[in-house]
């Protein structure tokens, strides 16, 4: 059982004004994103978090500034990912005993 002096309003503050940012952020990658570019973010989400925040700050900041013209498409949203990962590219080396 959680007790309730612990909590800190603030943090419960900042907590909700967190999850509201995270809302409008879903809601304006929905309106800027194709369906398929959407649904390609999502799976990036799971297997990378940390990629998909990068790509939906460069997107977001692309739409602010106004340089965005239509809606992003999955081949777009592709090469934002690929330049995003260009240079970060891991190697696996295997050996068997």
């Amino acid at each position: 059982m959680v007790d309730m002096d612990m909590i800190n309003p603030n943090d419960m503050a900042q907590a909700a004004q967190l999850k509201q940012i995270e809302e409008m952020k879903k809601q304006l990658l929905g309106k800027i994103l194709s369906k398929d570019a959407y649904e390609r973010l999502g799976r990036v989400r799971l297997a990378n978090p940390e990629l998909a925040s990068q790509a939906e700050l460069y997107i977001l900041q692309i739409y602010q500034s106004g340089k965005m013209e239509g809606n992003i498409t999955d081949d777009q949203m592709k090469e934002v990912l690929r330049a995003l990962t260009e240079g970060v590219k891991k190697d696996f080396k295997i050996t068997r005993a």
